[in-house]
């Protein structure tokens, strides 16, 4: 199969543009809940008119600082409650919303703020706020301010507010409904992964196509009586779009602008639905074998892995087959981890989460499998900042471990020349800021995503890797890293496994230690690597666990794509010269920067 499309379930007729998906929301709802938000350790609920006030009364702001229609205001917060209120305030004065994250640097927020001509910004703190109006100075053009979310310090909110109560009802109304659904809705920057950050051009059609398309065919998981807690940066498109399908339809919202706190939180909040990232199950699943092994029962815990991957398998199967053979054994088994750890595990996560959607990297499928297994299934998905979050994803009662799933409804998935992942559909984007990117992101009306991929024979897509970190070998062998990196980036001590052989003979490595382990290592700053912020590490029982790693991979790949020789380094990975804001290595950086590394693998 070289081509899928999944029809659209939802149509785009009678909305003018995204924020006639509050309007809807508040004329069917006012009074339900929208919001649950932290307030001196407590947490008090907002409801869908409250929200809705408040978004009207900061557009008014918005309009009395001078901001016209198509203006662009950028906004460098955390996540957090108030983001949302200026989203969607932005639109409702017909404003174009840029978004900037909370941790770039000054010469990022410099690049941003010019090219995309910010008139007005937003700053979570007094800090982002300073870093705003310095990006300001140095840009062309009249800026009307900076404001900050922080109701203490000078030019907040609340100030913005104030100047907006001369502004009437009929004006704010004419402004919300100026933007139509092709006109720019947002400005995206790219994380740069690959080169310079681009600014990607999403229309109010594009994300009204995705919010009505995706409540649609998850409406068993987003619905009324759910809830849901954000803690992705609202600045990345997958975060942003998840708030305005779970304000549409009704499913409770609460923000942490602190992932770390998510754990402590949940029993708290009980989500029924939570949306995270790769790393985030991987370190659940590790802590819960940590807690096993100081209780000495790490035996007894792999039992219960390994149960819990037979019966997400199990589980698949029914759901594809309809039918599964029984296994008295395997049932037994996982009744008694249910009452051992399973239970123990789903309390953990507040013990109402009915599924978990799984974005931004690649999931391992035992990992998948082992979630599924002990009771919450794993929805894994795939998207880019041009198609305005997921492209694809697996549907409750159809989810195929080890695939992102089909097209989601109203996109058409490609297989293109050499394996490149091509989109087209109702979330693609039309085109960067700079046009002179389009020629190359597009081929026959199909956006070029630069993943490699493949389709099953259901239509599902496996993703297998980036065409541009193909490493071909001295050898004339075209290596595609990604399988056998993601394989070692499942050890809790690895936070990225970068694999190099471009023009060598074979195959070498360069493991990045988790920053949460290095203070255990001993070796972690023994040598740097030519005054550079990338340090080799020397640790002889450091260096034999992760062997037993390396091996591990090494036998799920072919011969001639396993590694040879590694080296473990340990980096900055608040450097955003090294790191996006979310969280990808650049590589290309990293192979600069640890150059002898490399070159002494080769010696």
């Amino acid at each position: 199969m070289i081509e899928t499309t999944t029809p659209p379930l939802a149509a785009l007729d009678g909305y003018g543009n995204v924020t006639d998906l509050l309007i809807a929301r508040e004329s069917a709802a006012p009074d339900h809940v929208a919001f649950e938000v932290e307030d001196a350790g407590t947490w008090r609920p907002v409801t869908t008119r409250a929200f809705a006030d408040e978004v009207r009364a900061l557009a008014k702001g918005f309009i009395a600082g001078g901001v016209q229609v198509g203006d662009p205001i950028a906004i460098m917060a955390p996540t957090r409650y108030e983001w949302a209120v200026a989203d969607l305030a932005a639109w409702f004065a017909g404003a174009v919303v840029v978004p900037i994250y909370e941790t770039s640097s000054p010469s990022q927020v410099d690049a941003i703020v010019a090219d995309a001509g910010v008139r007005l910004a937003i700053g979570g703190t007094a800090e982002h706020a300073a870093l705003l109006r310095d990006a300001f100075a140095h840009a062309p053009g009249d800026a009307l301010g900076a404001w900050t979310m922080d109701a203490a310090a000078s030019d907040s909110l609340a100030d913005l507010v104030a100047h907006g109560t001369e502004v009437s009802d009929d004006e704010l109304e004419a402004r919300r409904a100026s933007a139509t659904q092709d006109d720019p809705a947002t400005i995206v920057y790219t994380s740069g992964t690959t080169g310079e950050p681009k600014g990607v051009v999403l229309t109010h059609r594009n994300f009204l196509g995705q919010v009505l398309n995706i409540a649609a065919a998850y409406r068993d998981i987003v619905r009324e009586d759910g809830n849901t807690v954000i803690f992705l940066p609202l600045a990345h498109v997958l975060a942003r779009g998840l708030q305005l399908i779970c304000l549409a339809s009704g499913m409770r919202i609460a923000h942490l602008a602190d992932p770390s706190t998510v754990v402590a939180t949940l029993d708290t909040l009980r989500p029924t639905f939570l949306v995270v990232v790769p790393r985030v199950l991987q370190k659940i699943q590790t802590a819960a074998a940590e807690k096993a092994a100081d209780k000495g029962l790490t035996r007894v815990w792999e039992h219960a892995v390994s149960t819990a991957i037979a019966w997400g398998h199990r589980a698949e199967r029914i759901e594809r087959d309809g039918r599964a053979p029984k296994d008295l054994g395997l049932a037994l088994r996982h009744r008694l981890f249910e009452a051992l750890f399973y239970r123990r595990l789903r309390a953990v996560m507040g013990g109402r989460v009915g599924y978990i959607l799984s974005g931004g990297a690649a999931l391992d499928a035992d990992v998948s499998l082992f979630f599924r297994g002990m009771g919450v299934p794993v929805i894994e998905g795939y998207g880019l900042t041009e198609t305005t979050a997921p492209l694809t994803g697996n549907l409750p009662g159809r989810i195929t471990s080890g695939t992102v799933g089909p097209p989601l409804p109203g996109l058409t998935v490609r297989i293109g020349e050499g394996g490149e992942v091509l989109a087209r559909g109702v979330g693609v984007f039309r085109g960067y800021r700079d046009p002179s990117h389009d020629a190359a992101a597009f081929v026959d009306g199909f956006f070029r995503t630069g993943d490699l991929g493949r389709l099953d024979d259901r239509g599902n897509l496996i993703l297998e890797g980036r065409v541009k970190d193909v490493i071909v070998t001295s050898n004339g062998k075209t290596i595609v890293p990604t399988r056998w990196e993601s394989a070692v980036e499942a050890d809790p001590l690895v936070s990225h496994a970068v694999m190099v052989g471009e023009g060598k003979p074979y195959l070498s490595a360069l493991l990045v230690l988790d920053p949460e382990q290095a203070a255990s290592v001993s070796g972690a700053s023994s040598s740097s690597d030519g005054g550079t912020d990338i340090h080799e590490v020397d640790d002889p029982a450091l260096r034999e666990h992760l062997q037993r790693t390396v091996d591990a991979a090494n036998a799920l790949v072919a011969r001639s794509e396993q590694v040879r020789r590694f080296t473990v380094i340990l980096a900055d990975l608040e450097d955003r010269g090294l790191v996006t804001p979310t969280m990808k290595l650049k590589r290309s950086v990293v192979l600069d920067r640890a150059s002898d590394a490399v070159a002494a693998l080769y010696a």
